[in-house]
């Protein structure tokens, strides 16, 4: 009989420890928050490649695909938040946006829709992307030049690499989307920048690097939908532009 009861007792205390641990893992995951613009994407992805995800700060999750011997990730950054959960400054005007000299970002148009949000990501002026707090989420990068060049050189070049840097089709970019194969998985698509006057440009698609060029202007990369082309650019650090991580 007491062996009876000390099997039941040991079986009871085991359950419960058990129980204790799926109920705090439940809990961990339930740390993020719950994101409104994820899974919203319409972004054309690279059926023949295979994609992994990274998850920052405030839940966004991201594809990423790895090119060579780097990892990249392969929709653009919309995170609101830094590393440590600090905010980024919203701006909407733009008078305020050209007369920034400290980290803020915005969506495009000033949009408020998830879907465009969730396919484009949002735009960041360099101050952001250059903050000590870090906007990417932890183990990854805003991109330097040179992580931007060895992208482009393994994709042969600048004369070459736009085409395969590309999301195929015409949903997001205009036509004719010249040379867009996609073959990287990278599914670059035409989202726009905020330019230094604070108005919007539907084209081209430009990526900051975390280089900068000179006292006024950072180095950027760009894609455009009339050439198969990728190119490095001086573009003013009040613009707003897109963001890809790398991963450290």
């Amino acid at each position: 009989m007491k062996t009876k009861i000390r099997f039941w007792f040991q079986y009871f205390a085991v359950m419960v420890v058990v129980l204790f641990y799926i109920n705090s893992c439940k809990k961990d995951d339930n740390n993020l928050p719950d994101n409104p613009v994820n899974d919203k994407s319409t972004a054309v992805f690279n059926p023949g490649k295979t994609y992994g995800t990274i998850t920052d700060i405030e839940g966004n999750v991201y594809k990423t695909i790895n090119i060579g011997m780097q990892t990249w990730m392969a929709e653009n950054l919309r995170t609101t938040k830094y590393r440590d959960g600090q905010d980024i400054s919203k701006v909407t005007n733009g008078l305020s946006w050209i007369n920034m000299s400290t980290s803020a970002y915005c969506n495009y148009s000033n949009t408020s829709n998830t879907d465009t949000i969730g396919t484009f990501g949002r735009l960041y002026n360099w101050y952001a992307v250059t903050d000590k707090r870090n906007i990417a989420p932890l183990g990854w990068h805003v991109p330097t030049d040179e992580d931007w060049i060895i992208l482009i050189n393994f994709l042969d070049g600048e004369d070459a690499a736009g085409g395969k840097l590309k999301e195929t089709g015409t949903t997001h970019w205009n036509i004719p989307n010249t040379g867009a194969t996609n073959e990287s998985g990278f599914t670059a698509l035409s989202c726009g920048i905020r330019g230094q006057s604070g108005d919007f440009f539907p084209t081209p698609c430009e990526w900051w690097s975390s280089t900068q060029y000179n006292n006024i202007s950072g180095i950027s990369q760009s894609v455009n939908y009339d050439n198969i082309s990728s190119y490095r650019n001086p573009l003013n650090k009040h613009s707003g532009s897109s963001v890809r991580c790398i991963k450290d």
